[in-house]
């Protein structure tokens, strides 16, 4: 006996019930503001940082890059940045206007096509 029938098969009641864990962590819906601005209590954080640090450390030693060359990078970065001076940021702006003459017009064409559409 061959049943014909072309239509997809029921989903078990289990996959179209409501889950029974609530949607936002518990930490988010109560707590301190400290808890909720870390993420969850103090402890379990640091730990986790702390973690982390020992890989990322552990990575970046493992490179021979040394917390001091980060901060004379960083410090070197800047230096030169300043050392250019505001001609640069003059010379930014103008490729942002230049850039802005071919973008906003197109923007707004695209817009208006698209409200169009939407009717």
């Amino acid at each position: 006996m061959s049943d014909d029938r072309r239509s997809a098969p029921e989903a078990p009641p289990r996959w179209t019930e409501n889950p029974s864990y609530p949607q936002d962590p518990h930490w988010r819906r109560s707590g301190t503001p400290l808890t909720r601005f870390l993420g969850g209590s103090p402890g379990g954080v640091f730990l986790r940082l702390l973690f982390v640090s020992l890989i990322v450390g552990a990575f970046l030693m493992w490179l021979d890059i040394r917390p001091s060359d980060i901060f004379r990078g960083l410090f070197q970065f800047i230096n030169r940045i300043w050392s250019l001076g505001f001609d640069a940021i003059r010379e930014v702006l103008d490729y942002v206007l230049v850039g802005a003459v071919i973008v906003i017009p197109v923007w707004l064409a695209l817009r208006l096509l698209n409200m169009r559409n939407d009717r």
